[in-house]
């Protein structure tokens, strides 16, 4: 196996080819492109299409690696190592022509995270981190916020597009940061998010439902800027646990406010 550092870099290379990819595509795109993978869960030929060229070009790059990804345009699980992929993470703002969603590629080591790389297509910003090698933004490095309070803080949230079941759970929690947060946003990229915690632009980010292609990146990002990501428990189950809770210093409130309520 070549050095993270070597992998880090291709990855990068492939994220922003498939950004390109992506934005030349978004130019031609209509309606008729949209399809239903089910209940307002879109999907278009630029996720398969985009998903199957980071496939080839990483396939080239580690041929022992497997990979966990959305589309399942290929099955092959490796036993030790696997990319984890969402080749284009926000599809329903994509779709509906709303400029934030992303590429993020991670490389995992059985469940443990080795790199991750979060592109944002519209800015073009590439957010990517290495297993203790800090955190960084166009070649930038980044650290989350030093807030400690909620009334301090901006968050970001996701909201839930099926499985509706604890809907006034999570809707206690965002009363609750309404009345005394700076503000909630909704970006529709679970991935952007992580990385805007990541670089200072939000405090901490919460979200349910969630899928380990949309976090495994980003959450790397978020702990290697200086954050912290737990899961709705405070444990360490939030890459395929389907809830987590990311931030600075003020992780420790927003989690008890989620832990209230949830």
């Amino acid at each position: 196996m070549e050095s993270l550092d070597y992998y880090l870099q291709h990855t990068i290379s492939v994220a922003h080819d498939i950004g390109d990819f992506i934005r030349k595509e978004r130019a031609r795109f209509t309606t008729a492109d949209v399809q239903y993978k089910g209940k307002n869960d879109l999907v278009s030929y630029v996720d398969t299409e985009a998903e199957k060229q980071i496939v080839a070009r990483l396939s080239k790059l580690f041929p022992e690696a497997g990979f966990i990804t959305e589309e399942k345009t290929i099955d092959k699980t490796g036993e030790e190592y696997n990319w984890i992929i969402d080749p284009l993470d926000g599809t329903t703002n994509f779709i509906h022509g709303l400029p934030i969603y992303s590429t993020c590629i991670g490389l995992m080591k059985g469940k443990d995270v080795l790199l991750g790389v979060v592109y944002e297509v519209n800015k073009d910003e590439c957010f990517y981190a290495i297993k203790g090698g800090g955190a960084f933004c166009n070649g930038a490095s980044i650290k989350v916020t030093e807030a400690s309070k909620i009334d301090e803080s901006l968050f970001a949230t996701g909201f839930p597009y099926h499985n509706f079941e604890k809907i006034d759970q999570y809707l206690a929690i965002i009363n609750g940061l309404m009345k005394n947060a700076h503000g909630i946003r909704r970006m529709g990229s679970a991935a952007v998010d992580l990385a805007y915690v990541a670089c200072g632009r939000y405090e901490g980010y919460f979200e349910y439902n969630l899928n380990p292609w949309d976090v495994a990146a980003g959450t790397l990002i978020v702990q290697e800027a200086g954050g912290t990501v737990t899961d709705f428990s405070g444990g360490d189950n939030f890459t395929f646990g389907r809830e987590l809770v990311a931030g600075g210093p003020v992780h420790q409130e927003l989690l008890a406010l989620v832990k209230k309520h949830w």
